[in-house]
């Protein structure tokens, strides 16, 4: 398991994936669900299910919560 892309304050062990980086990377614009679904060439389900995941490992339950963190720790 890549330790090296887990942040401090994650609750889960597991690691986030790139892409799962880059969903939250993206979480600090001003864009909707919809918009980077379609910056990204997926279907807005599918960002809203790794939205959920990156707030699940983070351990976090809010947009703003998740974009602090990574703030917090760089990612962005």
């Amino acid at each position: 398991m890549e330790l090296q892309h887990m942040l401090p304050t994650q609750r889960s062990a597991e690691p986030l994936t790139r892409r799962e980086r880059v969903i939250l990377s993206n979480l600090d614009e001003d864009v909707t669900l919809e918009e980077i679904a379609s910056k990204l060439f997926v279907t807005r389900n599918t960002v809203k299910s790794q939205v959920r995941s990156v707030y699940k490992k983070l351990g976090v339950s809010t947009r703003a919560d998740a974009v602090a963190c990574a703030r917090e720790f760089g990612l962005r």
